[in-house]
């Protein structure tokens, strides 16, 4: 089923927010609402860069791993993080274990240290596209659009690490960038 589905309370969603207690949460409360700020934007980027490959419940269930296991994903002490900390967080069964993912977490966090207060939200936000129609099924969601691959591009030549257009437009669309909630899901005007 590619259309709106009801829900445990009747609602209708977008069906992929009631595969689980989890997604209902996250698709109702947060996903497609507008995030701002930059410590909160790193974190975002840096769950869409670990989940690529992973399922996004995956990611969802370690979210409080991954924060305690990078200091809140406040960018200024992850900027901090050494070899040893790569060492831990390649040990600890709380997140993904993936060293590629850790170390562009890490350099990620070194290269933001720089920047000044709020120019990621601005980068990111720069690259909204104009409001359009609303989706009437999930066949009608793209995984790529000429808006994600200019932020994919705008953030590697920012310095930025993995990230490429499939994940710069989860990440448009967890962020709230762009609305992608179903044209009659519950959710949809909330954002």
């Amino acid at each position: 089923m590619s259309g709106v589905l009801a829900g445990p309370d009747g609602g209708l969603r977008c069906p992929w927010g009631l595969a689980t207690e989890d997604y209902i949460a996250y698709h109702d409360t947060e996903w497609g609402r507008p995030v701002h700020g930059d410590d909160a934007l790193y974190e975002r980027l840096c769950l869409e860069a670990f989940q690529s490959g992973l399922s996004w419940l995956t990611i969802l269930r370690r979210r409080e791993g991954f924060r305690a296991a990078f200091a809140g994903f406040e960018i200024a002490k992850v900027a901090e993080f050494g070899a040893a900390d790569a060492e831990r967080l390649l040990a600890d069964e709380g997140i993904i274990r993936n060293r590629a993912k850790i170390e562009a977490t890490l350099a990620n966090a070194k290269t933001l240290a720089g920047w000044g207060e709020g120019e990621l939200d601005a980068l990111i936000w720069s690259h909204a596209p104009a409001p359009g129609r609303a989706p009437k099924s999930t066949t009608e969601i793209p995984a790529v659009t000429p808006e994600s691959t200019a932020l994919a591009k705008a953030l590697k030549k920012a310095g930025i690490r993995f990230v490429g257009p499939t994940t710069a437009y989860a990440l448009m669309q967890a962020c709230g960038l762009v609305n992608d909630h179903l044209s009659r899901c519950v959710a949809r005007d909330l954002t």
